[in-house]
């Protein structure tokens, strides 16, 4: 699955969807492993001013400039207090059609995981907080569900610099 599909794929022709799992305001979230470089501990963050607030610093991957996305911040609208667990995740996605390397600060990481065909749903039309533009799917691991975002509708609206006011995230329900 690719970051711009948000459905499971047909029955017969699906290979299982391989994620990483990890917190983000006190919730579980995924994001596809197809996506994920590295997992670093927290690194020093140059901030720069006047950039958008999810999008609030710069970091140092390897002698790159990487920007880095507060997730907890762009889907809570609040940021989450830095702990002993908190990690940059450094992902490689399209952004404007160019590969792009991003951090994402997230409270925790927890593991890679596969989910197969049968755990993987459809978006809900109605129950869920974050706009379904957001979500690739829903997945269910360990008798728990997971919402897999889409990094690349993310990665859009944060570069687009729509300024989706707080609550826009959210599903209208």
């Amino acid at each position: 699955m690719s970051g711009a599909v948000r459905h499971r794929q047909a029955p017969g022709g699906a290979a299982p969807l391989q994620v990483l799992t990890l917190a983000l305001g006190g919730e579980i979230f995924a994001v596809g492993a197809s996506h994920v470089r590295e997992i670093l501990d927290l690194v020093p963050v140059t901030e720069v001013p006047g950039a958008q607030a999810c999008l609030n610093g710069l970091i140092n991957v390897r002698g790159k400039v990487v920007p880095l996305l507060d997730l907890c911040l762009f889907i809570a609208r609040r940021s989450a207090a830095t702990s002993i667990d908190s990690r940059i995740v450094v992902v490689e996605l399209p952004v404007a059609g160019t590969p792009t390397v991003v951090g994402l600060r997230a409270d925790k990481v927890y593991e890679m995981t596969e989910l197969t065909e049968d755990a993987l749903e459809d978006t809900p039309p109605i129950g869920m907080r974050l706009r379904s533009t957001f979500v690739q799917c829903i997945g269910k691991s360990r008798g728990e569900f997971l919402v897999v975002l889409d990094l690349a509708a993310v990665f859009a609206a944060v570069v687009s610099h729509d300024s989706v006011p707080p609550g826009d995230l959210m599903a209208a329900e």
